[in-house]
């Protein structure tokens, strides 16, 4: 796993907006109505491309060269890179939803003491399973 990737984007200008795909990573697509947009939604499509890849195990090609890459009149090459360790770090203190089951006493007297359930299974969870924070489970 690398830190920083950069891929070419081919940025395809039309009159409703900016299509954005990577060659490279295929199914890796995104848009924006301005360069400014593309270019943030390109740099999100490309670390959240490379994420899911990396978590599935994928292999990461090597980025073509944009000097090899055919384009439109209507189209540019741009070189998009990524820091991944924010996207990483984003990506797993993202909220995940779980379904939970508990008496029907407990919960009403839960919530005349209007208890947080997200907070209060974080800390139990934390408690069972010895841990302070994400990177400990890491290490």
């Amino acid at each position: 796993m690398k830190d920083r990737y950069v891929y070419p984007a081919i940025f395809d200008y039309a009159a409703d907006g900016i299509s954005v795909e990577f060659p490279d990573l295929p199914g890796a697509i995104t848009c924006g109505d301005t360069d400014e947009e593309a270019l943030y939604m390109a740099k999100d499509c490309l670390g959240l491309h490379v994420y899911g890849m990396e978590e599935d195990g994928d292999v990461i090609p090597e980025p073509s060269r944009a000097a090899d890459i055919v384009t439109e009149p209507n189209q540019v090459i741009v070189l998009i890179d990524v820091w991944m360790p924010p996207v990483r770090d984003n990506m797993a203190e993202r909220a995940v939803k779980k379904t939970l089951t508990i008496p029907k006493w407990l919960d009403d007297i839960a919530a005349e003491n209007k208890v947080n359930y997200s907070h209060v299974l974080q800390d139990a969870l934390k408690e069972y399973l010895g841990v302070s924070d994400r990177k400990k489970v890491r290490d």
